[in-house]
């Protein structure tokens, strides 16, 4: 929400710890791989050592110099795009041969893939806060599980009633019977996907309904405890509401993240819970015998827990899956749900959107009046 971000000014020296730390993981690692034998593990625990400690000196750099000139970013960029030659040169003259990643299916490729996959990830995550929309979400989380007796008492009745007696269906278990695990977490995925497009839907009505309400009041509360709080805000809205401020496609889709890792964190909560219990009620309800009859066969036992039919791990999972989807989508919707799990939510991107506006006036305003004062 940060107007003017950009590439060089703000986000490659927040991306520089993490490269750094790539780079210093694969010289560290990949080249002595060979050599290191039966000490590899000490190797591992002293490169992981190494780069959280060069973790924390970089990034108490960058925040020391927030901001980096033309050429240091072009230095930065040309010393990362060496590493997917230096490393396999200097791994062959160390060890006497190069281990890509990938082995030998994509060959030499494999590191400028590695590399490249790993600059576009660190570029994403930074770009639109990854990190912090992850901790601030695990956070509600937290608190979510601290009042879990009234979340999963709320949302578990209504899942067991469309799920419950799909439960019992020995297609079903048959086809779960067969189904791999790869397929099945791809349905989990497909899940995800319906749950943040509806979330994005969602998101385009609520930040229609702030646009049309950027009054003087409302932007007098939204304020409070920002850097924002001391801004005399009647004077910049002398009509008593603020025009609305068009928001960029890049910033719906940092408040779509938001929305989005929010409702899948508090989801994986419900999700979490149905899983336990239709793993529990498969141990009590469904015997060997039955389990036999209804696929047809002798169930597949799990490798992890031989005690339990895999086909019951997977439909606990899918069902999780589903009833997660089924709970984030109707928590958006329903007005009952609405209120107690989504509301908010909403609430915090309300007062963000809010602030944002004036942040945005005040951005331009202030610059202007100190301009017209002769002030530069």
């Amino acid at each position: 929400m940060i107007e003017g971000y950009g590439f060089f000014d703000h986000v490659l020296p927040r991306m520089l710890p993490s490269l750094t730390c790539v780079a210093l993981a694969s010289l560290a690692w990949l080249i002595p791989l060979r050599s290191a034998g039966s000490q590899a593990w000490i190797l591992l625990g002293g490169v992981a050592v190494t780069t959280l400690t060069v973790w924390g000196i970089v990034t108490a750099f960058v925040r020391r110099l927030p901001r980096f000139s033309r050429t240091t970013a072009i230095t930065v960029l040309a010393a990362y795009a060496t590493m997917p030659v230096a490393v396999p040169l200097i791994q062959l003259a160390v060890d006497g041969t190069v281990t890509a990643p990938g082995g030998s299916v994509v060959g030499l490729l494999g590191f400028v893939i590695f590399f490249a996959a790993v600059f576009l990830a660190t570029l994403l995550a930074t770009t639109y806060g990854f990190g912090t929309l992850l901790r601030r979400a695990v956070r509600h989380s937290v608190f979510d599980l601290r009042n879990s007796v009234h979340l999963l008492g709320r949302a578990l009745p209504a899942l067991l009633f469309v799920t419950l007696f799909l439960f019992f269906t020995g297609e079903l278990w048959q086809a779960m019977n067969r189904l791999s695990w790869w397929r099945v977490s791809l349905v989990i995925v497909l899940f995800g996907a319906v749950t943040v497009l509806a979330a994005a839907a969602r998101l385009r009505d609520e930040i229609g309904r702030v646009e049309q309400d950027l009054s003087l009041p409302t932007l007098s509360a939204a304020c409070q405890g920002t850097p924002l709080a001391g801004v005399p805000i009647e004077h910049l809205v002398p009509d008593g509401q603020l025009p609305a401020m068009p928001l960029t496609a890049r910033q719906e889709r940092n408040l779509l993240l938001m929305l989005a890792s929010r409702q899948l964190v508090q989801a994986a909560v419900v999700g979490l819970a149905l899983f336990t219990f239709f793993i529990a009620l498969g141990v009590l309800v469904v015997t060997p015998e039955t389990a036999k009859q209804w696929i047809g066969e002798e169930p597949e036992a799990s490798v992890l827990l031989p005690a339990l039919p895999v086909a019951l791990l997977r439909n606990a999972t899918l069902f999780a899956g589903f009833g997660s989807m089924y709970f984030s989508v109707t928590s958006m919707t329903d007005t009952d749900h609405r209120q107690q799990f989504f509301a908010p939510i909403i609430d915090e991107i309300e007062r963000a959107l809010t602030v944002h506006a004036v942040y945005a006036v005040v951005r331009e305003t202030v610059p202007a009046t100190l301009s017209g004062r002769g002030i530069r």
